[in-house]
């Protein structure tokens, strides 16, 4: 009989240790850094027990950002730079983890495996783009070869695209790890990631997986963040000390939530591609709003994005015992989490630290949790989401 070659025979090895040490990746639209979580699991699927080692962000530098935004989010960008920052991200991220590596005093060769999200540079939902001919897609660079050779550990990445070939919409996908690290039989729960996008999951007191809900709300960060860049020369409305000066504008508020997307049927994805400044921009001419303080716009739109959390958890959550667990940049906004308890009276909402996952971490920790489910678990049926293992494998040599 043949023997394996020894990178598959390596990966068996890791896959049959019922120990893992491993590190999951972030970079989020919002291209504040990368997020790098040393996580160690045991086990797999509902069995799977988790810790977190160490967590760092290393911001990116303005050069970084856009080189990055010329290709980011447009329909029309340079093929040559989309190809170049595929291979560039790659290495780059992977000098990142060596950095922190080596602040940890860890030897890469401890490393199990590494799980990373990549850089979306675009997200083309069929609801979005309406070409009846084309699927759903989406594209994330950061090319995991390069990242597994730089490293020298093997790399897990990619993992949007085998949920689109099996019927998805390659988002949210935090669903399978919020299921397995945030159900809690009895109580019905929501973590609600408001990142440069909110997402949430519904996880219903019931346990029963045929009615849990993973779903894209519409606008996290994005548009604050963009505004406060645009006007401010900031990345983001630090403590919300902007919206807090300002007041909220009526008439552009019910514009910018005058949307279809927000009347659409959940689960449901979206990206900046849709809630960019020309939504901002649009909206105010529809409103005649456009000369409205800055401050006055900021404060609005903070508003938008607690009023179409706020909404559509009213509109499609019954229950009034949900406890509403936030991670994300969002979760230390001020303004929004103010709203949401204010909106929300009969929901507790806290962030996920309650739940012992580190609400900065969490989707960098759910991007590990997919790598230990691609290289030792089982497909999970979900509500109507694919029941697919995701992620595609990088050998060092």
């Amino acid at each position: 009989m043949l023997a394996l070659n020894n990178n598959l025979q390596k990966l068996v090895n890791i896959a049959q240790n019922e120990e893992k040490l491993c590190i999951g990746l972030m970079s989020g639209t919002s291209l504040d850094g990368l997020d790098i979580a040393l996580c160690r699991f045991t086990g797999n699927g509902l069995k799977t027990q988790f810790s977190l080692v160490n967590f760092t962000t290393i911001p990116y530098a303005d050069s970084f950002k856009k080189e990055v935004q010329q290709v980011f989010a447009k329909k029309d960008a340079s093929l040559e730079k989309v190809c170049l920052l595929n291979a560039y991200i790659g290495s780059f991220h992977g000098e990142l983890i060596l950095e922190a590596l080596a602040e940890w005093k860890i030897n890469p060769t401890e490393i199990d495996f590494i799980a990373s999200h990549g850089q979306t540079i675009y997200h083309a939902p069929k609801r979005l783009h309406q070409l009846k001919d084309y699927p759903n897609a989406t594209l994330q660079i950061g090319d995991g070869d390069h990242l597994a050779v730089k490293t020298g550990v093997l790399t897990i990445s990619d993992f949007r695209q085998k949920h689109i070939a099996a019927g998805g919409e390659g988002a949210p996908l935090a669903l399978y790890g919020d299921v397995l690290l945030g159900s809690k039989p009895g109580e019905n729960r929501i973590l609600l990631n408001i990142g440069g996008i909110a997402n949430l999951t519904w996880l219903p007191a019931d346990g029963n997986y045929a009615n849990v809900l993973c779903t894209d709300i519409g606008p996290g960060n994005t548009l604050i963040d963009a505004a406060c860049r645009k006007y401010y020369n900031l990345p983001y409305d630090k403590d919300s000390k902007i919206a807090l000066s300002g007041n909220v504008n009526e008439p552009l508020l019910n514009a910018l939530l005058g949307h279809l997307f927000f009347s659409e049927a959940a689960p449901k994805t979206t990206g900046p591609e849709l809630f960019g400044m020309a939504y901002i921009d649009e909206a105010q001419q529809k409103s005649s709003t456009t000369s409205i303080p800055n401050e006055d716009l900021v404060c609005t739109l903070s508003e938008f994005t607690a009023q179409s959390i706020i909404q559509f958890t009213q509109q499609t959550f019954k229950a009034d015992d949900i406890k509403i667990f936030t991670s994300g940049g969002g979760a230390r906004n001020p303004y929004i989490i103010n709203q949401l308890k204010k909106k929300l009276p009969t929901s507790v909402v806290k962030d996920t630290a309650e739940l012992g996952i580190n609400p900065d971490a969490k989707e960098a920790i759910l991007f590990a949790l997919l790598g230990n489910e691609a290289l030792c678990g089982e497909p999970i049926a979900i509500g109507n989401n694919p029941d697919v293992l995701m992620g595609k494998f990088s050998f060092p040599l």
